[in-house]
């Protein structure tokens, strides 16, 4: 028997339900062995099995993102892993946290598919002594704390200006999320549109349909845009803010006959789009380090185990993370400055 979990730090005490009595340790980890030596870890020890879960474990975007939960592994020579869905599946997405909790781990980072639909099992996690971190969750109720790589209303207003580069600052655009419910990219395109409106008055959103979804999924990209192109003659751009939504629609545009004519900006990755930003379908992409946001997660549950303070300039270890704040009027979201823009000129610079 091996005694629970407590935590120092004051935000996180509010959020988890602290176990004070004594409670049987179970398996952790990536193969199933024992987390922390086969008992939960003490605080402060420095022993801990932190495990990051991911929208799914096949995306590109996620795969570089494993790169950096297995640095900060070596970096901290600490049982942490990556471990998500095989697919963009809420559902899928709450039975691996599920899972995760049964086998103990001390502590779980996760990008979620849904806030909403994952709210019961974070708070499951939560109860049972389990330090909870998200990113790209501002909206999440049952966590500690969300990482976000920047203002994410202030990047929505970088895509624009992308955007609006790209369009001359002239014609009709309209917004795709990955999907309906995801909280960060529904303020990226909010962040967009209030930009669009602030400084480029030659511009309209499409009023017939201002929003629409692509499942994180680049071929339903493609098949959106198609459908819009035919739909509405007059549309010159697209904001995307799934790293799927700007090559699907760079795809529709090259199939049109459109190059040139219609454009999207939005967020995607240096390697697998250097083909439509060299060939001049895409003028430029926007990202931050997926890798260095698992770091950071990890990184930031490792303090909060610690019971160390979680405050204003607090310093994550990788760049972009090194002196996080707390936006405007929360004590729980803590934004960065990781933002990066991506074109023809620089593409190959990444590494990734």
């Amino acid at each position: 028997m091996a005694k629970r979990r407590s935590f120092r730090n004051p935000a996180a005490a509010a959020l988890a339900v602290v176990a004070l009595g004594l409670a049987a340790c179970t398996p952790g980890g990536p193969s199933g062995e024992a987390g922390g030596g086969g008992e939960p870890a003490e605080p402060g020890d420095g022993d801990y099995t932190i495990a990051i879960v991911p929208k799914d474990s096949t995306n590109p975007w996620f795969v570089r993102m494993e790169e950096g939960v297995k640095r900060y592994a070596e970096d901290s020579g600490m049982d942490v892993y990556q471990r998500g869905p095989s697919e963009t599946d809420a559902t899928m997405q709450a039975q691996v946290i599920q899972d995760l909790i049964s086998q103990d781990v001390d502590a779980i980072g996760v990008v979620p598919v849904d806030p909403a639909a994952i709210e019961n099992v974070l708070k499951q996690a939560l109860d049972a002594g389990i330090v909870v971190v998200t990113h790209e969750g501002a909206s999440q109720q049952n966590t500690m704390y969300d990482i976000e790589a920047f203002d994410n209303e202030a990047y929505g207003g970088f895509i624009m200006d992308n955007l609006a580069k790209a369009m001359g600052e002239e014609g009709v655009y309209t917004t795709m999320v990955g999907h309906v419910t995801n909280a960060s990219h529904n303020e990226w395109a909010d962040g967009a549109v209030k930009r669009q409106e602030e400084a480029y008055p030659n511009m309209q959103l499409l009023e017939a349909e201002p929003r629409v979804e692509s499942q994180d999924d680049g071929e339903v990209a493609y098949q959106t845009a198609t459908q819009l192109l035919k739909a509405h003659p007059e549309l010159k751009g697209v904001v995307g803010t799934s790293s799927f939504d700007a090559p699907g629609v760079a795809r529709a545009i090259e199939e049109n006959g459109l190059v040139g004519e219609v454009f999207a900006s939005g967020t995607g990755m240096p390697a697998d789009n250097r083909e439509i930003l060299e060939k001049g379908i895409i003028e430029s992409l926007t990202l931050w380090d997926p890798a260095d946001a698992g770091y950071a997660m990890a990184s930031l549950a490792t303090k909060i185990l610690d019971g160390e303070e979680i405050a204003d300039g607090i310093d994550l270890g990788v760049a972009g993370y090194e002196n996080m704040q707390f936006a405007e009027g929360s004590d729980k979201v803590l934004e960065g400055d990781g933002w990066i823009e991506i074109n023809a000129d620089n593409v190959d610079d990444f590494g990734f």
